[in-house]
């Protein structure tokens, strides 16, 4: 019994697909996003309002300030025998309060959250800020 493809062979010029049926994705009129500015700019303007051009806007990086951190939880881990930790020395530049502290430690860092200074305090340890001192104003 011959096959489909043989029946048609020298007869017909689709093999009874029609004209682009046999042709990879001719009949769908494209793969993926082919055709959003021609056969299918409708179908871009209603579902795809977003899909081209700018939203919103990027912050000059002069302007951002990304802060490296740690949590209170993980200060007893770096500190010495005598309870010091100098956080400037693991490039660690801000202090945040998220856990317990369970012993009094002295803590040297350029930034730290008012609740990550109140649980050290708390615990009778001490903060040292070593950040800059450009942003306070002394009087005359």
């Amino acid at each position: 019994m011959p096959s489909r493809t043989n029946k048609f062979r020298g007869r017909s010029r689709y093999h009874g697909r029609g004209k682009k049926a046999g042709r990879g994705a001719g009949k769908r009129g494209g793969r993926g996003n082919a055709g959003l500015n021609k056969h299918r700019v409708m179908t871009r303007i209603k579902y795809m309002p977003n899909h081209w051009g700018m939203q919103g806007f990027n912050r000059d990086p002069s302007l951002c300030t990304v802060h490296v951190t740690v949590n209170v939880s993980q200060l007893s881990d770096m500190a010495d025998d005598d309870g010091n930790v100098n956080l400037g020395d693991y490039h660690i530049d801000k202090l945040l309060g998220s856990g317990q502290v369970n012993q009094a430690i002295s803590v040297t860092v350029e930034h730290a959250s008012a609740k990550a200074i109140e649980k050290i305090e708390a615990a009778g340890g001490s903060v040292t800020l070593s950040g800059d001192d450009d942003d306070e104003w002394e009087e005359d």
